[in-house]
């Protein structure tokens, strides 16, 4: 069942949220050449703690980490460990936090240092179908034409989109029923409502769309070792559009929402 979320869950809801939002920006802060990546999963952590709040990814399925950090290739669900960040990479960070029973869940995609040209056109551009997804969540539209936007936006630029993962509800459960394909699937998808509550994620890649999962059971990379580039906001259907609960305190790559 769909649940539509009462002004007092919204508002729980973006408690959660803006959780989330300080730690990508702390963490999108300290994305350099040399860092690990378990170093940045280990300051998220005590950020999401320190905030009395739960690590909503850690043990879930037993997925073994506070954050996903996924680096060029891999395209979502990299577990951090000793891996250390190298100039020109894609640098994937998603987060989750459970707080007062309601989840929040964002990502975004940030360069690590400076780097090349397709790169920094694939994070332009996936960030753009996200912006352009959340001024679609309207009463009237359906999934379809959120997924529809998505799509268009990434393939426009010469980009695939993701077919392996979704989009998702998201309230008193990290996943709920609410499902929103990255692409075009032949079916128009639930009527959007005011109230719904859902994260959504594009996520790109610069050759194909097909996706392999590693021996670790998480890891999804690129079928062909290619770039891939992950945003998400957790937003709010309003009759305007989508209201992101996740939105950061300040502007940093990939959390502007404008239609570029």
């Amino acid at each position: 069942m769909i649940v539509l979320r009462t002004e007092r869950e919204i508002g729980l809801l973006r408690n959660a949220n803006r959780i989330v939002a300080d730690v990508l920006v702390e963490l999108a802060d300290r994305v350099a050449p040399g860092i690990s990546t378990g170093d940045l999963d280990a300051v998220a952590e005590c950020m999401i703690r320190e905030r009395d709040a739960i690590p909503a990814f850690l043990g879930y399925h037993g997925y073994p980490k506070a954050t996903c950090i996924s680096v060029d290739e891999v395209i979502v669900h990299g577990i951090p460990g000793r891996r250390r960040l190298k100039k020109g990479q894609i640098v994937s960070i998603d987060v989750g936090a459970l707080y007062k029973g309601y989840y929040g869940d964002a990502a975004l995609s940030v360069p690590c240092g400076e780097v090349d040209c397709e790169r920094r056109r694939l994070l332009e551009t996936t960030d753009r179908a996200l912006a352009r997804a959340i001024a679609a969540a309207r009463p009237g539209n359906y999934v379809g034409d959120v997924s529809c936007v998505i799509q268009k936006t990434c393939e426009a630029e010469g980009f695939s989109v993701v077919r392996a993962f979704v989009g998702h509800g998201i309230g008193t459960a990290l996943h709920e029923e609410l499902q929103i394909p990255n692409f075009v699937t032949g079916k128009k998808g639930p009527k959007l409502r005011e109230g719904m509550v859902m994260a959504l994620e594009p996520m790109a890649n610069m050759g194909t769309y097909e996706v392999r999962v590693l021996e670790d059971g998480w890891t999804a990379v690129t079928a062909d070792g290619k770039p891939s580039a992950h945003f998400e906001h957790s937003i709010v259907v309003r009759k305007d559009g989508g209201e992101i609960l996740s939105a950061t305190p300040r502007r940093i790559w990939g959390q502007d929402t404008s239609d570029q």
